[in-house]
């Protein structure tokens, strides 16, 4: 650790502009991961705020909620417990108003059931009749406040917005809660369809009927429109770059390697084991790494909080976590070329003996 620390404030120059190259590549990989995070859950926010274990479609809909249409016939086969079970009603509808439109996705809900109950409001209050809405914060982003009215799709009736709720997001979109009588409306629907969907916190929840099947919340999620392509671009984008950032450093320690292979022969003809020469390269390394991922960090941190609110972005600990532990693994790894060089040094040729 000595003698790596002593070279770079020797070379301060070179090893700084090494400093800088990990700096970009992390930073890079640190806003992309926030960026993916941040899209990922515009897909699941409403869905994680049920907290569902079951879904229960019918089973022509392609598991996708939207899509769903659950008979009342079905429904009266079992009992739902409204502390645990939830009937609702998903449309998608674009929302009209004195501001700009907003594609949106309405979901119906019973005031009796759990999610109505459990709704978190950031201000106003829940909706106390059928022409009332309670509305994801992205309307008030878009100039929406408490009192306006909202217009769907042709419809000419007209809805009060009372309420704004936090990360209501499904499929993007955001949420506008209102009455499963409002929902059969937008739908053009008859009192024969009970909802679209039916949630429950039971595991082992199921609806006897050869019409709807019983899914795992992560199934639906993993169905949703884009989300499963949407992930595996960003994950194969971060992978690659992790694999760059390998590539990079390798080289880079490889050709200081080379510049500096007639010194290591002079101390390894000394009697300084291989071994500690290849330790001070290691250390180096992750000295190296673990500075330029650091400011990385700092930075990526200093651009979330300069970014609009538009922009979806979202910091997980765990995932950032683990990314930084991805990068030092293949910054580590990429240190073992230079390494077997040092290895591999005969010091008698080196020095022309």
């Amino acid at each position: 650790m000595f003698l790596a620390l002593k070279e770079i404030k020797y070379s301060k120059l070179r090893y700084g502009l090494i400093i800088t190259m990990i700096l970009l590549i992390s930073y890079l990989i640190f806003v992309l991961t926030s960026l993916a995070v941040g899209l990922a859950s515009q897909n699941t926010q409403a869905i994680n705020s049920w907290n569902p274990a079951r879904i229960v479609l019918n089973k022509n809909s392609n598991v996708n909620v939207s899509q769903s249409l659950i008979m009342q016939s079905d429904l009266e086969k079992v009992h739902l417990n409204p502390k645990q079970d939830d009937l609702i009603g998903a449309a998608p509808v674009v929302a009209t108003g004195n501001h700009e439109k907003v594609s949106s996705q309405f979901v119906g809900l019973d005031p009796n059931q759990y999610i109505a109950k459990d709704l978190q409001l950031i201000s106003g209050h829940k909706a106390r009749n059928q022409q009332q809405v309670v509305v994801d914060q992205k309307f008030q982003q878009a100039g929406y406040h408490l009192g306006d009215k909202l217009r769907f799709n042709s419809s000419k009736e007209q809805y009060e917005i009372v309420g704004f709720v936090k990360n209501a997001k499904f499929n993007i979109a955001p949420v506008v809660y209102g009455s499963l009588p409002t929902w059969h409306t937008l739908r053009n629907l008859g009192n024969q369809f009970a909802g679209s969907a039916v949630l429950s916190k039971r595991a082992n929840f199921q609806i006897p009927s050869q019409q709807l099947h019983s899914y795992t919340t992560k199934t639906v999620v993993n169905n949703l429109p884009g989300y499963t392509a949407q992930t595996l671009t960003f994950t194969l984008m971060i992978g690659f770059l992790m694999i760059i950032s390998l590539i990079i450093i390798a080289v880079f320690l490889y050709i200081l390697t080379m510049q500096k292979l007639p010194n290591y022969a002079v101390l390894r003809a000394q009697g300084i084991p291989a071994g500690k020469l290849v330790k001070s390269t290691m250390a180096q390394t992750l000295i190296l790494v673990v500075s330029g991922i650091g400011a990385g960090f700092i930075l990526m941190g200093l651009t979330l909080l300069v970014l609009p609110s538009a922009v979806p972005v979202a910091f997980s600990l765990p995932i950032m976590l683990g990314t930084v532990v991805g990068l030092l693994g293949t910054s580590m790894l990429g240190a073992l070329l230079p390494a077997l060089l040092i290895v591999r040094i005969n010091p008698a040729d080196a020095i022309g003996g």
